[in-house]
């Protein structure tokens, strides 16, 4: 008993809640959305990889160019209102798309314009929803939050993509991408229900939230800027399964839709699996724990485009699932409980970009090596960088570590995470929190 209340600790709050309930839907669908998005860019492109690629990229790149702005936005205004507004406006745009798929008038071209719509969305909508996650529940229940916000997510994952491989091969896209359109009110509804005066928002919003500052303060910290820069390469080129898993589906193991829905679903039922395993940590996560399950999605992608047979593929993408989920709420958690409050929105952006933003560039790069040699090597040389990018984070840690251990003159060593961001008026580390007892408020 007393486990299973710590694990779901935070749904004893009503704001959480609602949240929770509104989202799980709505990414329910989403899921659904984008496997219907997908199986629509390879019947109209005859199974490019190129194809899916561009659309892939096109998504992104708003994230790329936009989400720093929206971290901005992010510790400026309200973010419930924020994410009330992205809310309605990814329901439109999902409207639209359904129509055109509905009446039969979808081109390409179509879906190029809604991929680049919904990210520039996407851009605002990522860093105010993970920052908003610490105002429903405070710092002391941020990490149990954070952890389930990731299982609700992935449970998603896991019935989503299952869903629509039926409803795709039975009704066609058009039905499922309008049950995402309407399924954005349930969002919206569980934010118009909240009780703003339960948020915890501290005294007040900077009048001036500047992207620089936030990129100052990253750039003082080489604990988060290690982390950011890890979590960038894996996101560039190890989180392309939206372009790799439809390949290995159609092209490896010539499967129909439904089979490439389960695919999609052994990786987020590993993802959930993981998500759980985190629920029970209230401490800030080590550099050894995220780079160690970074090593461990590398080595398991690797395998999995390696994998022989579509049983074992399902198994390995169940381990990937694990392990990826792993490394993202270790990286997240200990941003977000290493970083000054008045910066998370910013910083938030800085992690939804590095995850994010970085995916053009990686599925143009993936697409065009899946196209000339195959999907395997595209699934394999995304975990192969990701297990290179592990090692490299962790000579480095290693040699900071070194440096912040090697006495300075007239003065005792100090460790390099034990110090915080430079203070504006005496230049000396201020204080910062390690663990759930010592984060200051929201």
């Amino acid at each position: 008993m007393n486990l299973l209340r710590r694990t779901f600790e935070t749904l004893t709050i009503r704001n959480f809640r609602l949240f929770a309930a509104g989202q799980l839907l709505s990414v329910t669908c989403t899921w659904m959305m984008i496997i219907a998005q997908d199986w629509l860019v390879l019947s109209l492109s005859g199974d490019s990889g190129t194809a899916l690629g561009v659309v892939t990229a096109l998504q992104f790149t708003p994230m790329l160019l936009l989400t720093l702005y929206g971290g901005r936005l992010a510790d400026r205004h309200d973010k419930r209102l924020l994410l009330i507004a992205a809310n309605l406006a990814s329901g439109a745009l999902a409207l639209l798309l359904a129509v055109a798929t509905l009446t039969g008038e979808l081109r390409l071209w179509h879906l190029w314009v809604f991929a680049a719509a919904l990210g520039t969305v996407n851009a605002v909508e990522a860093p105010a929803r993970i920052a908003f996650v610490g105002e429903m529940v405070g710092p002391a229940l941020l990490p149990n939050a954070s952890a389930l916000s990731a299982a609700y997510f992935n449970a998603a994952r896991v019935v989503g993509p299952a869903l629509a491989g039926l409803l795709i091969s039975r009704f066609d896209a058009g039905p499922v991408i309008v049950l995402n359109a309407v399924s954005y009110l349930a969002s919206v509804l569980a934010l118009v229900l909240m009780n703003p005066a339960e948020l915890h928002r501290g005294a007040g919003r900077p009048s001036r939230a500047g992207v620089m500052d936030g990129l100052r303060h990253v750039g003082a910290r080489p604990d988060l800027l290690l982390t950011l820069v890890l979590v960038g390469v894996i996101g560039m080129f190890g989180f392309t399964f939206q372009l790799t898993l439809p390949l290995m589906a159609k092209t490896v193991f010539h499967a129909d839709s439904a089979s490439f829905g389960l695919l999609a679903s052994a990786l987020a039922a590993g993802s959930l699996l993981g998500a759980f395993a985190a629920t029970g940590r209230r401490s800030r996560p080590s550099a050894a724990l995220v780079i160690g399950t970074a090593a461990a999605f590398g080595l398991l992608e690797t395998a999995s485009g390696l994998a022989p047979g579509y049983p074992v593929a399902l198994l390995l993408l169940a381990g990937t699932g694990f392990a990826m989920i792993s490394f993202a709420q270790a990286a997240n958690h200990r941003l977000q409980l290493g970083a000054d409050p008045r910066y998370r929105g910013r910083l938030m952006a800085l992690y939804t970009l590095t995850v994010q933003g970085s995916t053009p560039v990686g599925a143009l790069l993936v697409g065009w090596l899946s196209e000339h040699w195959g999907a395997r090597a595209g699934l394999s040389a995304g975990g192969m960088v990701s297990l290179a990018a592990a090692l490299l984070a962790l000579a480095a840690h290693r040699r900071g570590a070194a440096r912040a251990a090697a006495p300075g003159p007239g003065s005792p060593p100090v460790p390099a995470e034990a110090a915080g961001p430079p203070s504006r008026v005496t230049g000396s580390p201020v204080p910062r929190p390690h663990d759930r007892d010592a984060a200051p408020p929201v």
